[in-house]
């Protein structure tokens, strides 16, 4: 596993480092906020997890992570940090961050934080590849296969069909799945559910699928196995 470490204090930053390689690790370590950004951001050095000193000089690591967010960038990320009160670990969660470790802390506690997100993550990826029925669906490369048959799908039918497949025989409601896909601060219209949706049905039909989507009148959505 190849882990991003931010930290500008010199002696913490080279420990932790140390002991992570000991530990089997490939660790990049910077000491300013202006590296650290052009690190994060260069998605080719393929880091799986970044531990952010909070209080970096030049661009402060909170703003490191939220960069990191909106580019889509989603590896695990633990803040570490002076700043322990109940707000500060509040604005560091609520700013993309996945956990909140304050200083001074074990180095054993940091490497237990870093196995839990680690295969936390892992469990994510999982779920990037479903299957119901006779579908296979690639989230990743936005791909629904049947039967050797297969069809590439736009952004947000991907996110549409994923909600759908991870939960079969569920019904979702025209605001559940606003909710999901196109997220809280979206003014989309309701009918433009009912368009996407359309838009689904005709990759299924068209991938000769036994798999439905069926209208629950007054209530929703639901992805179902026709066969049964």
């Amino acid at each position: 596993m190849k882990i991003l470490l931010l930290e500008d204090d010199l002696d913490l930053c080279r420990s932790i480092q140390n002991v992570l390689i000991k530990n089997g690790y490939t660790v990049d370590a910077c000491n300013d906020g202006e590296t650290a950004m052009l690190y994060v951001l260069n998605t080719d050095c393929g880091y799986e997890l970044a531990i952010v000193d909070r209080m970096l000089p030049v661009i402060d690591g909170l703003t490191i992570i939220k960069t990191m967010r909106r580019k889509g960038i989603q590896i695990p990320v633990i803040i570490i940090t002076g700043m322990s009160a109940i707000d500060d670990r509040i604005d560091g969660l609520d700013g993309g961050a996945d956990d909140y470790l304050v200083k001074p802390f074990h180095i054993k506690e940091l490497m237990a934080r870093i196995r839990a997100l680690t295969r936390r993550s892992k469990d994510t990826q999982n779920l990037e590849f479903l299957s119901y029925a006779d579908l296979q669906f690639d989230r990743e490369n936005r791909r629904l296969t049947c039967k050797g048959h297969e069809l590439d799908l736009s952004a947000k039918e991907t996110d549409l069909m994923y909600t759908l497949m991870k939960q079969p025989d569920t019904t979702f409601s025209r605001e559940q799945l606003i909710l999901t896909v196109w997220g809280i601060d979206s003014d989309i219209a309701p009918g433009n559910v009912d368009n996407y949706i359309s838009f689904l049905r005709k990759r299924l039909k068209a991938l000769g699928s036994s798999c439905m989507i069926k209208t629950i009148y007054g209530t929703g959505y639901r992805l179902e196995n026709g066969d049964a």
